[in-house]
């Protein structure tokens, strides 16, 4: 009697699985139907079941960009106050005393010719520059320009048989695809580490010194540039100190960003890593080859992202984009038609849902690009045409060499010993002067340049940044030839 019952059991469940073979050979297998919480109607999702799905494959990937990734160390030289024998430390006479420093980083070939991408903050305040590629060899690198508003710069080393990666395109990047985050941290080879785009046109606050306003209303000047430009892509790929200046690539093998900051209270990685869009690194690695300089423009609004908050206090019709508080006198903007009370939605057809959004399309733009702004406008869309222009309101671009023309003035970087002298951390002197602004203003020969409307001067190149940045008047605070502080302004 025992053995009819298992008999008869497994004879059921023999029928039943023939039954669910039949049933299931029937049953249209690639549409999934899910329904979700609360719903009554199901979802349909067309596709292959998950478990037909391969998983994906980094390995070209990683082959492609290992070799293209370099170690960076840097050193530099700060200013601390020392004793130099066991009297004058109990005398109380301490000296200043300049101490090596050195930082790592790492950075990405990008042609046969040398040029290496890596983050400003990673060189920044250098005195020498030494990479290490993947195959061991170590070489001196110059710095060919930087750029501190986008933490962009480009290194160059002379070498042979040197691998580099392309660029992808960063705006075809969707949230949840794949990447991966190659570093060379430790100076020993590439690392490599995977993980998803988490999101797109992130803006922390960390380029330039800037934080992020809580203020829903807070203004950006658009007519003026921007402590950073930041439109960083988030994603969840491990990225720690000394990563700084790495690849980001898609499953292609292809550049998509250069791996900056990790968001992280402890300093290793917690979860969150940025990289800034190549889409930025790209225009502004090719301005600094061609003319030495990042060729900044703006579109001259002021303005914010639309927040809830906004969208509440304003009555707008649209719960994203750009609100136009103000617009720049004869900027791009207002002579484009723009208006006070605009939302920019699109840029040339790109939706624009942020600042980081504006940001990140215009930073692509040279001086004298149009672009066509699609604005809603009390609940109607309109569109015009906006021509992008310098800070100071020029529609041409401008190389080193104009520039300096233009101020007409040399410079030299002062030596250490010469900052000690004028017991100061950073300064420039005039070395010469010919026809143009400095000449102008009554600037002599010899005038050791300090400060710049406030902002600290510590070599050449800031002079250049921070005058580009300015649109109103200029004040030049520094040292005379008679060794006493003294001031110029010029409007």
């Amino acid at each position: 009697m025992k053995s009819k019952r298992i008999f008869g059991t497994l004879l059921i469940a023999l029928v039943g699985s023939l039954i669910g073979v039949a049933i299931y050979s029937r049953f249209d297998h690639s549409k999934t139907v899910i329904v979700k919480s609360g719903q009554s109607t199901p979802v349909t999702y067309t596709g292959l079941p998950a478990s037909t799905f391969a998983a994906p494959d980094f390995r070209l990937a990683a082959e492609k960009s290992v070799h293209a990734v370099v170690h960076v160390k840097t050193i530099s030289q700060i200013k601390q106050y020392g004793y130099d024998n066991l009297l004058d430390y109990y005398f109380g006479n301490p000296r200043q005393m300049n101490r090596n420093v050195d930082g790592y980083g790492s950075g990405v070939i990008i042609d046969t010719e040398g040029h290496i991408v890596t983050n400003n903050h990673v060189i920044d305040g250098s005195n020498s520059i030494e990479v290490t590629l993947n195959d061991g060899r170590v070489l001196k690198a110059t710095i060919v320009g930087r750029d501190p508003q986008t933490d962009v710069a480009v290194i160059k080393v002379k070498a042979d048989d040197l691998q580099f990666l392309t660029f992808g395109n960063s705006n075809e990047l969707q949230v949840g695809d794949w990447v991966l985050a190659i570093g060379n941290p430790f100076n020993l080879t590439s690392t490599v580490t995977a993980g998803i785009v988490s999101a797109k046109a992130r803006s922390i606050g960390i380029i330039g010194g800037g934080s992020k306003s809580q203020n829903p209303f807070s203004r950006q000047q658009s007519n003026q540039v921007p402590k950073g430009i930041e439109s960083f892509i988030q994603t969840d790929a491990a990225v720690n100190p000394g990563n700084s200046g790495g690849a980001l690539v898609n499953l292609q093998g292809e550049l998509v960003g250069i791996n900056t900051a990790i968001a992280s209270q402890t300093g290793s990685y917690a979860g969150y890593s940025f990289a800034i869009p190549v889409s930025i690194v790209r225009k502004a690695v090719s301005d600094i080859i061609e003319f030495g300089e990042v060729q900044r423009v703006v579109i001259g609004i002021q303005g914010g992202t639309v927040t809830p908050e906004v969208v509440d206090a304003k009555d707008l019709k649209v719960t994203r984009g750009v609100y136009v508080d103000d617009l720049t006198e004869d900027g791009g903007a207002i002579k484009g038609g723009l208006k006070s009370g605009d939302v920019i939605i699109g840029l040339d057809g790109t939706k624009v849902n942020s600042m980081g959004d504006l940001q990140e399309y215009v930073a692509q733009h040279r001086p004298g690009d149009k672009v066509t702004v699609t604005v809603n406008r009390k609940g109607d869309e309109k569109e015009f045409s906006v021509i992008l222009k310098t800070p100071s309101g020029e529609t041409k671009t401008i190389g080193s060499s104009e520039f300096w023309a233009y101020l007409g003035a040399d410079l030299e970087k002062l030596s250490d010993k010469e900052l000690e002298k004028y017991n100061i951390d950073g300064g420039v002197r005039v070395t010469k002067i010919h026809d143009g602004k400095f000449k102008t203003a009554g600037i002599p020969e010899g005038f050791v340049i300090t400060h710049i409307n406030r902002a600290e001067v510590q070599d050449v190149q800031d002079v250049r940044s921070y005058i580009e940045r300015i649109s109103g008047g200029v004040f030049i605070e520094g040292i005379g030839t008679d060794g006493k502080d003294d001031y110029y302004f010029r409007k």
